[in-house]
């Protein structure tokens, strides 16, 4: 991961680069995979402009932070006060933690045995209050950097933050569990839920609809849930069409494309809007 200086707040209004515009808001989501961002105008209750970029390869984070740049210039947002900006960085170096059991004088033992940590990394964390837990993560410094040295001080959380929140509080009660599949850029985001609890949060990187398979009939197993009863929910980028819902319909039968609301803006229709799951419940 990329080291250097970082802000250690995470959270204050950004009126230090000038008078905000306190009804824009501004979305970002940030992964090696693709980018996409949100401006919101909380007023209109309108999106006032949104993209969504897949890259080819995997990028390195200072290769992430040039598509950045150029996005930024060719839509002159960095010319625009918004009254908060929020950035959702999209890894798999994270881990949960059970509030108990939380300490953060030890972030890097939560991950270490997880995924690859060096010494200079800079390890935050996502406390989700409602449910008792802790989001332990990398985020991308060199990111977080150029958006403070754009806007100042802002909010940043980790994606597993904001669908852990959003799928728990907009679930309803049932019988059988429910296996909820986000799909981005090559990357699919597991979060199963039964009983309005959280039963498991994981992603994976993908290449074919065959490894997305199985890493959900894999998931599936581990939690020892029926193919037969379980609900399968997939959203983001697919739909009935994809080659990646047929060849799971296959195996799972309750399986449908789930659409979910506009999070804390209900009045933005997000499917025909476009904008992505994340992007929109972080703000």
């Amino acid at each position: 991961m990329v080291t250097g200086p970082l802000f250690t707040t995470k959270k204050v209004n950004n009126n230090s680069k000038g008078i905000s515009q306190d009804f824009l808001k501004l979305s970002i989501q940030v992964s090696l995979n693709g980018l996409s961002f949100c401006i919101l105008d909380t007023l209109k209750g309108a999106v006032l402009l949104s993209e969504r970029k897949t890259f080819d390869i995997s990028l390195t984070p200072y290769q992430l932070l040039k598509e950045i740049k150029e996005l930024f210039n060719g839509h002159s947002i960095s010319q625009k006060k918004f009254s908060e900006v929020i950035v959702i960085h999209q890894n798999n170096l994270y881990g949960l933690v059970p509030k108990p059991l939380f300490n953060p004088e030890e972030l890097p033992n939560y991950i270490k045995f997880n995924t690859k940590i060096l010494a200079s990394d800079h390890i935050v964390f996502d406390e989700i209050t409602s449910y008792d837990m802790v989001n332990v993560y990398v985020p991308f410094v060199n990111i977080n950097n150029y958006i403070y040295e754009l806007f100042g001080e802002f909010i940043f959380k980790h994606v597993g933050t904001v669908l852990i929140e959003s799928l728990l509080k907009s679930h309803t009660n049932g019988k059988n569990p429910v296996c909820y599949v986000h799909v981005s850029e090559k990357i699919m985001d597991i979060v199963v839920v039964s009983q309005k609890k959280l039963v498991l949060y994981n992603s994976f990187s993908f290449d074919t609809k065959e490894d997305f398979l199985y890493y959900l009939l894999f998931t599936l197993e581990q939690l020892d849930l029926d193919t037969e009863s379980v609900i399968l929910r997939l959203f983001g980028s697919i739909e009935e069409d994809d080659e990646i819902y047929t060849l799971c319909y296959e195996y799972i039968k309750q399986i449908s494309i789930f659409v979910p609301s506009g999070g804390s803006h209900p009045f933005i229709d997000a499917e025909s809007e476009n904008i992505d799951f994340a992007v929109l419940n972080s703000l």
